[in-house]
């Protein structure tokens, strides 16, 4: 009497046991898809980064070429540095 209860606690702790390791597969599926969707979006944050520092260096090369040339030709300008601007 004694094995046979202790067989059916065995038997029903193992399928217990079963049903945790089934959810946690599954829960590791889903934390995957999500790790994998993160680290797209990260990449796409990470070329997108690199395309606008890319792009504001470009106008800041304008920017300072055409105040160059604007000086060349003694054309009247006045620079502001709107960071100070900014700040007051």
């Amino acid at each position: 009497m004694l094995k046979k209860r202790v067989c059916k606690d065995l038997y029903e702790e193992i399928e217990r046991l079963e049903k945790s390791i089934i959810e946690l597969e599954d829960e590791i599926i889903i934390l995957k898809a999500q790790l994998k969707a993160k680290t797209e979006e990260v990449n796409s944050l990470a070329i997108e980064n690199a395309n606008l520092r890319y792009k504001l260096e470009r106008l800041q090369k304008t920017y300072s070429q055409m105040v160059e040339i604007l000086k060349k030709i003694k054309f009247p300008i006045i620079l502001l540095d709107e960071d100070s601007e900014s700040e007051k």
